[in-house]
């Protein structure tokens, strides 16, 4: 799925060069979907990380894949072979070219793709990452999570009279994240139970009760308490939601305070919401330049109340999310809301922010229309796969799974020829 310029992506059959001895050939498995990609495809040659003669030279659309490695060039032999499962931090920073990343820049590297050449610059600043736990999709998704633990490392906070931050949230102490019952605030929460910084509270809220209960049916209250987490989920629909959320606290309010939606009236809540000392991180990216909301500065000056953002992980944070999907310790399932094929990766980039629910997954090697996994079971009186991908998805508590994906990759129609 290759990228022109403005709305124009082409699936397309062509043929990649022979690697050199610095490259390294894979294929992929499966793509999640960002909200990037929107961007990027939306923008074309005016977007920041498009070269500007994409029309004749287009890029592979995608940057959040897992595959597994095919042939390896003779430099890097001795670090990867072939066989292993693989992801790529896209976000690779390289000196004087610090915009460039697969999906978004290069010819032949992007996630939505059946095979691809990884080039040397990714190898170079060590962003080709072994991944060694079960299936494929958990490893699509590292990158986001890989977001989340950025954002965890992001906050900071200080002892009075010193001049040193410690990074991270406070452990043991009282985390709230708003607007959290979406899939990248579920990933969050999850985070904070299984992570390796735990708060002692954990107040999720949203104005749906319908998404509360779901986000409650999946991380649920029992697991978190067996991991020393009193986790509460709160309604902040009606009435005074600040008041609801600091009781919780015992009045003195939160350490952290996670933002999760680009609505002004949540920072104001976050910002009444902070105790002493306490860190407020705007984790969702607004769609405009101008989006401003209101602070008490008087709690800065006097409470220590400081703000700080994240729209991204390094490369160590992608790392550890590998190593806690590999461990079974957190579950990037909850994030998954719609599966399809390389043939559908066009029409659902092109109408991300229409389409409701959470994370799109593109495997690359069928063909399959973009489908929630709550519309399998009625999908599956006439079409027996889905019928039995409804149960797998029934048996995983509403989730996605490796089950299902080796069903699905083992029973679904192959793509074909465009």
């Amino acid at each position: 799925m290759r990228l022109y310029g403005k709305n124009d992506l082409r699936l397309e059959e062509f043929e990649l060069p022979p690697i050199a001895d610095d490259e390294i050939l894979a294929d992929i498995t499966s793509d999640s979907v960002c909200m990037s990609s929107y961007k990027a495809t939306i923008q074309g040659e005016d977007h920041k990380r498009v070269p500007k003669d994409v029309a004749t030279n287009p890029i592979i659309i995608g940057h959040e894949f897992c595959g597994t490695l095919l042939q390896v060039g003779k430099k890097w032999a001795g670090r990867f072979k072939a066989g292993q499962k693989y992801s790529v931090q896209p976000a690779m920073s390289i000196p004087g070219r610090e915009l460039e990343a697969p999906g978004y820049s290069f010819r032949f590297i992007g996630g939505d793709a059946t095979k691809i050449i990884i080039p040397r610059e990714v190898m170079e600043v060590d962003c080709l990452l072994a991944y060694d736990g079960p299936g494929y999709f958990p490893a699509s998704l590292s990158e986001p999570v890989s977001c989340i633990i950025g954002a965890f490392n992001t906050n900071y906070h200080y002892t009075l009279g010193e001049y040193t931050h410690k990074a991270g949230i406070v452990e043991g102490g009282a985390t709230a994240i708003l607007a959290g019952a979406g899939p990248m605030g579920l990933g969050a929460v999850d985070y904070a139970i299984h992570g390796p910084r735990r708060p002692r509270l954990l107040a999720v809220t949203d104005i749906d009760q319908g998404r509360l209960d779901r986000a409650a049916s999946l991380v649920t209250v029992a697991d978190a308490k067996a991991n020393g987490v009193d986790l509460r989920y709160v309604n902040t629909g009606a009435g005074d939601a600040v008041g609801a959320l600091k009781a919780l606290t015992g009045g003195a309010g939160f350490d952290d305070v996670f933002v999760f939606a680009p609505v002004a009236g949540l920072i104001e809540q976050a910002s009444a919401l902070l105790g002493f000392n306490g860190c407020l991180n705007f984790f969702a990216g607004p769609a405009h330049p101008d989006f401003k909301a209101t602070l008490n500065f008087y709690d800065v000056h006097y409470m220590g109340h400081h703000v700080v953002g994240s729209s991204g992980g390094n490369t160590q944070d992608m790392r550890d999310a590998l190593a806690l999907m590999a461990a079974n310790k957190i579950d990037p399932a909850v994030m998954i809301t719609h599966v399809g094929g390389l043939d559908s990766a066009a029409e659902t980039i092109k109408t991300l922010p229409k389409i409701p629910g959470g994370k799109r997954l593109v495997y690359t090697g069928i063909s399959m229309p973009m489908t929630a996994l709550t519309d399998l079971a009625g999908l599956g009186a006439g079409n027996p796969m889905y019928k039995y991908l409804a149960a797998l998805v029934a048996k995983h508590n509403g989730l996605w799974s490796v089950e299902a994906e080796a069903y699905l990759l083992g029973h679904a129609p192959k793509i074909e020829k465009p």
